[in-house]
């Protein structure tokens, strides 16, 4: 069992568990300074993300504010900034927390897209619905509402210049928790080989408040379920994924688990199939 956890973390690049908090800061400082080299790379000087109320989200754009704030105080350069972006189905659940996450971060710029209208309209065209049980399209449309908030963000990024940030991280990608072509998508991705509970250790770190680092993590996209639990989805509880991929010893239940659910997941963390 341990030697199969080892090669997924390896494939994950998973960081290990963090010794002190002198390791925590280098951890945050390196993963800063990569955001800053992907903007001087790509020779922009925008980052764009979506900003969900989720600790995942709170905390890549706590980084992200930081990495500009650097970058200008560092070359005098007034034109780095961080577009922080609400994007709502019409009116979120928690709000209230997504909101909350916004004002934490106190980002350069706020927008905020309704990707509800884009959504009901690409439905409402969709023929291959007609006939669907009501979960099948709730489903389905979940997937649509993660890839038309991409839509969103790379829209905003291709009009001010940017780079747009992911927030998959380690805990997610050996689940294959994320929409393919949807929040799997990005530019760069801060938090990758990461454990949910270092995102929330380094979300603390920054001062978060509690409430949202502790908040139950939620992807909130089908309609007849608002709100579900990622851990629902899972099976399995972030605790265990965390333990799994630090190779820690976790019941053979959640073990079978999280293995399967990696191998069936395969091709959503791969390039597209080619001959």
């Amino acid at each position: 069992m341990q030697a199969i956890q080892r090669q997924i973390a390896e494939d994950l690049k998973v960081q290990p568990p963090f010794k002190d908090i002198a390791a925590l800061e280098a951890e945050v400082a390196r993963r800063i300074t990569f955001i800053q080299c992907c903007l001087h790379n790509a020779r922009l000087k925008t980052l764009v993300l979506g900003i969900s109320g989720g600790v995942d989200s709170l905390t890549a754009g706590l980084m992200a504010q930081r990495a500009v704030e650097q970058l200008r105080e560092q070359t005098g350069d007034q034109a780095y900034r961080f577009i922080a972006v609400r994007l709502p189905y019409g009116v979120q659940h928690d709000e209230v927390d997504a909101t909350a996450a916004v004002d934490f971060i106190n980002p350069d710029e706020r927008q905020t897209v309704n990707i509800g209208p884009a959504v009901k309209a690409l439905a409402a065209e969709v023929s291959a619905f007609d006939g669907k049980p009501p979960a099948t399209v709730d489903f389905v449309l979940g997937n649509t509402k993660a890839r038309m908030r991409m839509v969103a963000q790379y829209t905003i990024a291709g009009a001010t210049g940017g780079l747009v940030i992911g927030t998959d991280h380690a805990a997610e990608a050996v689940m294959g928790f994320f929409t393919k072509f949807g929040d799997g998508s990005c530019d760069l991705a801060p938090l990758s080989g990461l454990v949910k509970n270092q995102v929330r250790a380094i979300a603390r770190h920054f001062g978060a408040p509690e409430s949202l680092v502790e908040k139950v993590p939620t992807a909130d996209l089908e309609d007849l379920e608002p709100g579900k639990p990622d851990e629902a989805s899972h099976g399995v509880t972030y605790a265990e994924i965390d333990a799994f991929l630090h190779g820690e010893p976790v019941s053979d239940e959640a073990f079978n688990i999280i293995r399967s659910t990696y191998e069936k997941t395969h091709h959503k963390r791969e390039m597209p199939f080619a001959p």
